[in-house]
């Protein structure tokens, strides 16, 4: 069942409408700015046909609220405490994120009050003994060059009911929260019992997660420089795998449940011969299987081989290991790449085909980097939309993309379901193009077919 059927099954639960926390009186102090109309929302799919079918169940048009500017917010900017938070694994883009959010906050309202909560959730927790750092737009000038976060990051909830009274102990009225689906649902639940206590208190999302696994925000931040980065390193394994008889370049690539990084780098630099991703499932023996694939290749006369694996592709080939959590309670892929690379090279050793795997394993590297290009601008417009909604008083939302546009998509629905490949999208179709991938797979069904065939033939 897709996001959209989930919706359209449980409309009860589900709502495009963000929370607000009461009416916007103030006048906005934003100055040279065309504001938005209150109440302005778009589409949530420029698919007519799809739009219409979605109307017919739904009884009405699907759309979000608009982010930008308002003429009148809620938040009085002379009063106003922020927080910033920074939570979950590192994605490039972090530090433009929060350079966004304090230059927006100090230039356009004027806020004064800016707290950096260390280390994420955990910054949050006094037991853990934390201290925030106070943030200006001369501390944050040149943030936007470094990788990582000035700020830290750490993984898991700490207790809500000791969040919430950390945040009224320090007056703090706004939350940002920078993180990707596990970050976003802690968010959701310190929204949530900030409205239970009656806490005038904006908590808003700003979508952060490297494998592009949110719904409804289109691309988060930090996924193009990802992208951008593993193409580099798929050309140095090629160039290693060219470099010796049967070179095989091994490329293990972000991706728990989505293989978004792994199609699109594998596209973006088209020398990769197959790409495994998790929601598709391989086998490694037997006619459809990897071995044989690459088998075919080599028999056709090619000399090398590149592979890019996502890291939760695979999983179904670990037998009897039981699954162990993170601190965010995401289950941790056992390790594909080390798995492939000894289970290629064996089997080329046993059918004494000559061979070299070459292995290469970018992950802490590429989440590190600075972000790059319309990644980096794509930063800073989220920060900015996250602000107007926040000081309008907006909560338990996150900031997205659709198209052109910005948008605030209510948190419960970002985080629906992870979005995953299609395997009958254009993108999976393309990257099928691209590798070429499955011509060696049929290959091998094909030999079969005829092996077949030919046992059932009189001598």
């Amino acid at each position: 069942m897709s996001a959209l059927d989930k919706i359209i099954a449980n409309q009860s639960q589900y709502s495009c409408s963000v929370e607000t926390l009461g009416e916007c009186k103030i006048d906005s102090p934003v100055r040279h700015h065309e504001f938005i109309t209150d109440g302005e929302r778009i589409l949530i799919t420029e698919n007519e046909l799809y739009l219409r079918e979605l109307a017919e169940k739904l009884g009405h048009n699907p759309t979000f609220e608009r982010a930008g500017p308002l003429a009148k917010i809620f938040h009085d900017p002379s009063w106003t405490r922020v927080g910033i938070v920074t939570a979950g694994g590192l994605c490039p883009g972090l530090n433009n994120v929060i350079k966004g959010l304090v230059e927006i906050l100090s230039f356009d309202y004027g806020v004064k009050s800016i707290f950096g909560i260390r280390y994420g959730y955990a910054g949050l927790n006094p037991a853990l003994g934390y201290q925030p750092v106070m943030l200006d737009p001369d501390k944050v000038d040149t943030i936007h060059e470094l990788g990582g976060t000035i700020l830290g990051s750490s993984r898991g909830q700490q207790p809500t009911d000791v969040i919430v009274d950390t945040l009224v102990r320090m007056n703090i009225n706004v939350l940002f929260c920078i993180g990707g689906d596990g970050s976003l649902r802690c968010a959701r639940d310190i929204g949530d019992e900030c409205v239970k206590r009656g806490l005038k208190i904006s908590v808003v999302g700003i979508p952060k997660t490297i494998d592009n696994d949110l719904h409804f925000i289109g691309r988060s931040f930090g996924f193009e420089t990802a992208v951008a980065s593993a193409a580099d390193v798929i050309r140095n394994a090629h160039v290693e795998a060219k470099g010796t008889a049967g070179g095989i370049g091994l490329v293990k690539l972000m991706g728990r449940d989505s293989g978004f990084i792994a199609a699109y780098a594998s596209i973006a630099n088209p020398v990769v011969n197959f790409c495994l991703v998790p929601e598709d499932p391989f086998k490694l023996d037997g006619p459809n299987g990897l071995f044989t694939a690459l088998e075919n290749r080599f028999a056709a006369g090619k000399t090398h081989a590149v592979i890019v694996v996502a890291e939760g592709a695979g999983q179904e080939l670990f037998k009897d290991i039981p699954d162990v959590r993170d601190a965010s309670g995401n289950i941790l892929k056992k390790d594909i790449g080390e798995f492939l690379k000894r289970a290629i090279e064996c089997h080329m050793k046993s059918r004494k085909i000559t061979s070299s795997v070459k292995y290469f394993d970018p992950s802490y590297t590429i989440r590190s980097v600075p972000a790059k290009g319309t990644d980096a601008i794509r930063c800073y417009m989220l920060a900015r939309n996250a602000v107007h909604a926040a000081m309008a008083g907006r909560t338990n939302c996150v900031v997205g993309n659709l198209g052109e546009s910005y948008c605030l998509v209510p948190i419960k629905l970002a985080t629906i379901e992870r979005q995953t490949v299609s395997l009958k999208s254009d993108l999976w179709r393309s990257v099928m193009e691209a590798t070429g991938q499955e011509f060696y797979f049929a290959g091998g069904e094909r030999k079969a077919r005829m092996a077949a065939t030919m046992s059932t033939m009189a001598p």
